[in-house]
């Protein structure tokens, strides 16, 4: 394949349009005061795409691998802390805790990447803090001997 035919593939732009001349759909009919046609400046269309049901569907997939990492997380930390000789089931309900601490705050994270304005109000963003904030104390009191 030559150069030339893979630089005609695909969308050309119009040639520029040189002097005062306007391009034939830019021009509008003459005015009635004073006979001259005037110019309207056409501005490039954007459509606003509405992304917010794919941008959720990719957020869910990241929380559900996020909390699969936590969940073997968690377990990594319980077997840790019965290895420093705190008790089973003080060390289960401190990996819990913790799993609870990380999954509040990554989805935190998660609404607010898919969209800011929407989702960092404090109606939604007040108490996945406050439930990060419980669970963080509660991990640490349940980690202690």
């Amino acid at each position: 394949m030559t150069q030339q035919a893979k630089d005609n593939a695909g969308f050309t732009l119009p040639a520029p349009v040189e002097g005062q001349q306007a391009p034939a759909a830019a021009a509008t009919p003459a005015t009635p005061a004073t006979g001259t046609p005037e110019t309207v400046e056409s501005l490039p269309v954007t459509t606003d795409v509405d992304t917010s049901s794919r941008d959720a569907l990719i957020g869910g997939g990241v929380l559900l691998v996020l909390f699969i990492a936590f969940f073997f997380a968690k377990n990594a930390y319980a077997n840790t802390l019965v290895a420093k000789r705190i008790q089973p089931g003080n060390a289960n309900a401190a990996g819990w805790w913790l799993f609870i601490f990380l999954a509040s705050l990554s989805t935190g994270v998660v609404l607010a990447a898919i969209n800011a304005p929407k989702f960092m109000a404090p109606l939604i963003i007040g108490p996945l803090t406050l439930i990060g904030l419980i669970a963080l104390v509660l991990m640490l009191l349940s980690s202690r001997k």
